[in-house]
Order: structure tokens, then C-alpha cells, then sequence
């Protein structure tokens, strides 16, 4: 398998490579220490009972890039690339973190000191020049950034507090903080005291090194409740009134094996914006520098010529030691996604109508992401993903992997916001632009129904088994390193390239009560 993105690397991206490959295991991938007291663990499939003093599993920062909201336009790439050096920043700290489990034995404060303490004042600096960056496109900087700067160590079996979106905006819920409040901070403060005892050895990375997944991120779906959806992002638009159409858009499964670990979106001229690897449908120059020029001339994979939108998402992986042409590479291997890329079997792309009324075309260029890849340390207000099973649709959930039975396929739903504030095609933290529909179907005040994107991805995938608190051959989603790969960080991303004469046929199939493709 291969790619056929061009890469970039900067000197600070292959400094940042160049650690995490050190700290490789086997295939690759960044190692997976002993989170876990093994004087108090149990063998249970589902639980693990932690000592007093557990370790911090990974490392929880203030998303600022979701709190950014008036940043001029002639700041936003500047704006957009020092957020991605804080990404940056944070893979370099988790990667530290992971590689000196026995450092951190001998030393109750190294992880404050040695970690969190350096992370803290690289943040510092690159929240300063955020502000400069506003300041200099003709904005008024946010008072007090540098109370982001911040960092905390984190559990590895608990959400975070929902730091990264405080107000939760278009979310549909919040983030829910830990039973004691601190948003699943260890009791230690975010140092570790009982971590690298084993050497390196340890019984929660499956044999692969990798962080994560773990047992408890599995559920079977024979035990998640029908009806049920532990998120309420994401409602379907239409429904039995209002306009009760469909357009379907067939754009393959990626046959044309186009990855990479850029986002367009969020890290735009960044190379590596994404630390994981995408999927890409639709339109065909899909890279960190591609501007609208240059999808609107790309080829595509869609059926429909006039489609040229972009649909990505992660990757989703099994971890069974095949070396992928990215085992090596950011947003690979190097950067703890390991195994085998798993293409849907099918991937359906269907825009639905509004409960409310009529939908009005999209703007071409409309960004809209979905989900967030930062939800285990983030919390859950943008999570805004339905995992199931073929033959049990009415079984979802958003926080676990289904365990599906022999010959039913692992499902992976989204719907996409569908309301429109009627002139921005992206905004600073790119959701403001856009919100979910209220509960009533209807859009907030301000806002305008467009077609809804729907994506449902189908995967044939050998069910993992359980055995002894471990998960053996486990497939995950590709992740920044320090998710750990939890099912509630996936998400979607779609760029509108559709031609005039193509959004308007999708507007009047949809209003006008017709199934089209």
C-alpha cells in the first residue's frame, strides 16, 4: 500500500519524529508504560482496580484553539500554525513522559519538573506570539492566554474535564469531570510515583507497545442498550415534515490510497497538522497546502464529476504487526499508529433536509469539522460519533469499540452540523461558522439549514477477543499520541467542491422530496 501525498518536513516536525522514533517497539510506535500499580491490579476483562498512587498515563493541555474566536483573517495562518506547534509541543512532552516510566519511579516530582514544567513554558512563548499575530492582523489579542499555558498530568482510564471547549458551543452536552472534580488527574498531582518498576515491561499495551487501546475501551455490543446514544451531537436533520429528501454521493473507499497526516482545516500549511493518518474521498490534491484553486481544478473520486468536495477521516488500524508504509513516519508509526489500515468495505456519503423547512444551498469552500480529535483529554462536548454493528443499528455508542459478532460489520456513523450562520465559510476555531440543529430540528437564531452530510462507514474486521484484561489483536482509531486512542476522539471533515449546477440539484432533490444520486 502506498501514498501519493507529497510531504514536508520542518525542522521542528523532524525533531519531533526523530524522539518518537527512539522510543519504537517492534513495528514502531510510542511505548506504552505501566500505567497501572501492579500490586493492585485484577484480572477482570473490563476493569482494573488502580493503587493510590497511579501514574499519569498521558498529558491533558487547554485546547486553545477551539477558545480562539476573533482572530482577523490576515492572522488566521499565523494563528494556525503556532497552534500547531503547541501540538507539536504536546507530542514531543507525551513522548518525553512515555520514555521515562523509570526516572519517574525514583522521582514523586520529575514528571512536574522534567514534563510539565519545560511544556509549560514552550506554551508560554507560542500563546505570546498568538497574541502578537492577532495584535498585527488589526485584532484585540484575548487578555490573559498564558492562563492556557498550563498543562496537567491525566489518568488513562478517565475523560477530561472538558478544559478544551469550556462553554461546549454547538456541542449538544458538556464534558463531564471525574468524581472528583479534577478531570481525571491522578491524586499525585500529575507526578508520577510508582511507574517503570516493570522496566518497561507492562500488561496494557497489548504486546505492541503502543498506547492503547485496552480492554475497557471495547464493549459487546450484545450489552449496550437499543436506543440508546450516549452523545447528543449529531441529530439527523430530516425527518417525517419539512424537506424530506436525499442526495447520495458515491465517491468509493479511497481505492486510489490517498493518505496522509495533514489537515487542511484545522493546520493548514502545516505539514503533519494531524499526527495520525487520514482517508481521503472526493477530491484528490487533499494536502496541508492545497488552496481553492487547487481543488476546485483536482480530480475525483466521486461518480459525479461536479463533486469535487474532500471527505477525510482517520484512519482505523489493526494492530496486528503489519509494518504499513507509514510505520516510520509522523503521524505513523513514530507517532504510536501501528498495524494495518483497514479501507471501509463501504462508505455511503448522503445529504439529508431539515425537519424544519427547506434547505438553502451550501457556499463552495464550506469547512465543516465534526467530532473532536482531542475528546479523552478535551471531555465530550463535540464527541459526535455513533459506533455499532451490522444488524444491530439501534445499538450505538460513542466512548467504546463494538465487539460485533461473526459476519457483522463494525459501523461508524456521523451526521454533520447542518446549520449555517449564512456568510462565513470557516471561522476561527472552526465551528462557530456552523451548528447542530436544536432539538425541535429547528436552527439557532442566526442560522440557516443547509444539507446535512451523513457519513456511514462499513468495516470487515475479525472481532477482538478479551482475555485476562487484555485485548489481543485490537483494532483503533489513529490518534495524537497522547489519546491513547479512545474511540471518542474520532471525527470527520468535509470541505464543500461541489459545482454550482451540482449544489443546486442536491437543494432542490432534498426540497423537493426526491431520492437522488
Amino acid at each position: 500500500m502506498g501514498r501519493n501525498t507529497r510531504k514536508r518536513r520542518s525542522p521542528l516536525a523532524t525533531k519531533v519524529v526523530a524522539g518518537a522514533a527512539a522510543l519504537a517497539v517492534g513495528g514502531g510506535g510510542l511505548v506504552w508504560a505501566n500505567f497501572y500499580a501492579s500490586a493492585h491490579e485484577s484480572d477482570s476483562s473490563h476493569h482494573r482496580t488502580r493503587s493510590a498512587g497511579a501514574q499519569v498515563a498521558t498529558i491533558q493541555c487547554p485546547d486553545v484553539g477551539q477558545k480562539l474566536r476573533n482572530v482577523p483573517r490576515g492572522a488566521r495562518s499565523g494563528v494556525d500554525k503556532e497552534l500547531a506547534r503547541l501540538d507539536e509541543q504536546i507530542t514531543e512532552a507525551y513522548a518525553r513522559l512515555a520514555s521515562t516510566r523509570q526516572a519517574q519511579s525514583g522521582d514523586s516530582a520529575y514528571v512536574q519538573n522534567a514534563i510539565l514544567g519545560p511544556l509549560k513554558s514552550k506554551r508560554t512563548a507560542a500563546l505570546d506570539r498568538i497574541g502578537i499575530n492577532i495584535r498585527r492582523g488589526g485584532g484585540d489579542a484575548p487578555g490573559g492566554l498564558d492562563r492556557f499555558a498550563e498543562c496537567r498530568g491525566m489518568g488513562a482510564d478517565q475523560p477530561g474535564n472538558g478544559d478544551g471547549d469550556g462553554d461546549g458551543d454547538n456541542g449538544g452536552g458538556n464534558g463531564q469531570d471525574d468524581q472528583n472534580g479534577n478531570g481525571g488527574q491522578d491524586q499525585d498531582n500529575g507526578q508520577g510515583q510508582d511507574g517503570g518498576q516493570d522496566d518497561g515491561q507492562n500488561q496494557d499495551d497489548n504486546g505492541n507497545g503502543v498506547a492503547g487501546p485496552v480492554a475497557d475501551d471495547f464493549i459487546d455490543i450484545n450489552d449496550v442498550q437499543p436506543g440508546t446514544r450516549d452523545s447528543q451531537n449529531g441529530l439527523a436533520a430530516n425527518g417525517d415534515g419539512g424537506s424530506t429528501g436525499t442526495f447520495t454521493t458515491d465517491c468509493g473507499v479511497n481505492e486510489n490510497n490517498l493518505f496522509n497526516s495533514d489537515n487542511l482545516i484545522a493546520a493548514p500549511g502545516v505539514d503533519n497538522g494531524a499526527h495520525h493518518t487520514h482517508d481521503y474521498v472526493g477530491n484528490q490534491n487533499n494536502n496541508a497546502f492545497s488552496s481553492d484553486e487547487d481543488l476546485a481544478n483536482a480530480e475525483t473520486s466521486c461518480q459525479n464529476q461536479g463533486d469535487r468536495s474532500t471527505y477525510y477521516w482517520p484512519v482505523l488500524r489493526l494492530q496486528d504487526g503489519t509494518e504499513e508504509f507509514d510505520a516510520g513516519d509522523q503521524g505513523g508509526g513514530a507517532e504510536g499508529n501501528i498495524g494495518k489500515i483497514l479501507k471501509p468495505a463501504q462508505a455511503e456519503l448522503k445529504f439529508v433536509g431539515s425537519q424544519q423547512g427547506d434547505v438553502v444551498a451550501m457556499p463552495q469552500f464550506l469547512r465543516i469539522i465534526t467530532g473532536d480529535a482531542k475528546s479523552f483529554t478535551n471531555g465530550d462536548a463535540n464527541a459526535n460519533t455513533a459506533w455499532s454493528c451490522s444488524g444491530f443499528e439501534d445499538r450505538q455508542v460513542t466512548d467504546k469499540y463494538p465487539l460485533c459478532p461473526e459476519g457483522s460489520q463494525v459501523l461508524r456513523t456521523v451526521n454533520f452540523q447542518s446549520c449555517w450562520d449564512g456568510q462565513n465559510t470557516d471561522s476561527a476555531n472552526h465551528r462557530d461558522h456552523m451548528a447542530f440543529v436544536q432539538q425541535d430540528g429547528s436552527c439557532p437564531d442566526n442560522f440557516q439549514a443547509v444539507p446535512q452530510l451523513q457519513i456511514k462507514l462499513a468495516y470487515d474486521i475479525p472481532t477482538p477477543t478479551v482475555e485476562n484484561g487484555q485485548v489481543q489483536n485490537p483494532y483503533a482509531v489513529d490518534s495524537f499520541p497522547e489519546q491513547l486512542h479512545k474511540p471518542i476522539t474520532d471525527h470527520n471533515d468535509f470541505i464543500n467542491v461541489m459545482d454550482e449546477n451540482l449544489m443546486n440539484e442536491v437543494v432542490d432533490c432534498i426540497n423537493g422530496g426526491e431520492d437522488c444520486q
